[in-house]
């Protein structure tokens, strides 16, 4: 027979739980902490004195009540001493934040970059050089406790290769381990798509909070997508789960497609394809010129309300296959889709009406991103966070604390 859990496993588990929990829900009592792990409060009690003790949490009085008496002390994550670095590759642009143990942004840089192939190597290096002069501004005493990078791409699960990168023309790229030896801190690079990472984001702080089923599309020059199914983020074999944007929409009169496809979601629902069907400049691309024919439409100009109807078409169609396969509670539209849904959102639903079961969109929310340009890389944090949520008291002692 195997063997129950031992009491030291019991304790770092609950030490990780606790600190989850102030982690993603905020400063709460002890009180709501014992009545969310189901412990009573001398146990909890000695949990954050143990956490509190290794500087991960602190008690202090809340700061405005509104009630009458002495309030509760409330349990904090202590954001400015612990934190980690999170990294969004981009299509036009690159940016890298420090984020405390909270989620709060401590320090953040953004480097705009011209659409079009890349070196790796080159990434890495502005990457790590905006890095570690966030790491230098930091106040002593603290500490980097993970790093993670979202790419718009394939990434191999669990050693972090980005197979594939169209956008970027990377191919097996060891982009992690090339900007683990460029930041030089001794901590590994976890390395995942950036849609998956959106997803994880939303579902953890923004549109999708306590939904355990979700389906998380982003749109950039490509459209990504991300899948949380029972809480748990979907991966796939190899971790190349959640490629929504490739799902064939339009095989028989379909636009090519960068993944050498035609007719997928991405190429009939994409960037390029509503600039195209909206008579745009063709290098004109961006976030930006997205908007811009929205803000079009909303003036009434007729080239551009059928060109978001023609991409609302297409993503209705793409929605009310995923809703038919996987069920979703919510799906979030992110990135530049937030603002085409806002634009074709009649248009959506209608396909959604029509091809989607009935009993399984009965109870679908159709949502836009809450976390918006930060989306990614507040997923690129709760990666990078995830392995001091296991074991808080090894990974800070790892992390020289």
């Amino acid at each position: 027979m195997k063997a129950g859990p031992s009491q030291e496993e019991i304790r770092r588990h609950n030490l990780g739980t606790l600190l989850r929990h102030v982690h993603i829900g905020g400063s709460m009592s002890r009180a709501v902490l014992a009545e969310r792990m189901g412990l009573n409060r001398s146990t909890i009690l000695g949990l954050v004195s143990e956490l509190g003790s290794a500087g991960l949490v602190r008690e202090e009085l809340p700061r405005d009540t509104g009630r009458a008496g002495r309030p509760s002390l409330v349990v904090r994550p202590e954001s400015d001493r612990v934190y980690v670095l999170a990294f969004d590759v981009g299509v036009d642009r690159l940016a890298a934040a420090r984020i405390g143990l909270g989620g709060v942004f401590l320090d953040r840089r953004e480097i705009p970059m011209a659409p079009g192939r890349r070196d790796a190597g080159k990434v890495a290096e502005i990457l790590a050089g905006s890095a570690l002069d966030m790491v230098g501004t930091a106040q002593h005493g603290t500490y980097c406790v993970g790093v993670a990078a979202a790419v718009r791409g394939m990434v191999r699960r669990p050693d972090g290769l980005v197979r594939a990168a169209p956008h970027l023309g990377w191919e097996d790229e060891e982009f992690g381990e090339d900007l683990m030896r460029r930041l030089g801190l001794g901590l590994p690079v976890s390395v995942a798509n950036e849609a998956s990472l959106g997803a994880l984001a939303e579902h953890l702080r923004g549109a999708g909070t306590g939904c355990q089923d979700l389906v998380y599309l982003h749109g950039d020059i490509g459209i990504g997508g991300g899948v949380i199914t029972g809480g748990q983020l979907l991966t796939g074999d190899c971790g190349y789960g959640g490629e929504i944007g490739h799902m064939v929409v339009n095989p028989r009169d379909g636009r090519p497609c960068g993944c050498g496809a035609h007719g997928c979601l991405e190429a009939e629902a994409g960037e390029r394809a509503l600039l195209e069907t909206a008579r745009r400049d063709p290098t004109a691309t961006g976030r930006e010129a997205v908007r811009a024919v929205v803000e079009a439409a909303d003036r009434g100009d007729i080239t551009a309300r059928a060109a978001l109807r023609d991409v609302g078409d297409w993503l209705g169609i793409g929605v009310a296959n995923l809703v038919n396969v996987l069920n979703p509670r919510t799906v979030v539209f992110g990135g530049t889709l937030r603002e085409v849904f806002l634009g074709s959102a009649a248009q959506i639903r209608s396909r959604i009406n029509r091809l989607a079961l009935t009993s399984s969109r009965e109870n679908l929310r159709l949502r836009v991103g809450e976390l918006g340009d930060d989306a990614v890389l507040i997923g690129a944090a709760e990666l990078a966070f995830s392995e001091i949520l296991v074991g808080p008291l090894e990974t800070l002692a790892r992390a020289g604390a």
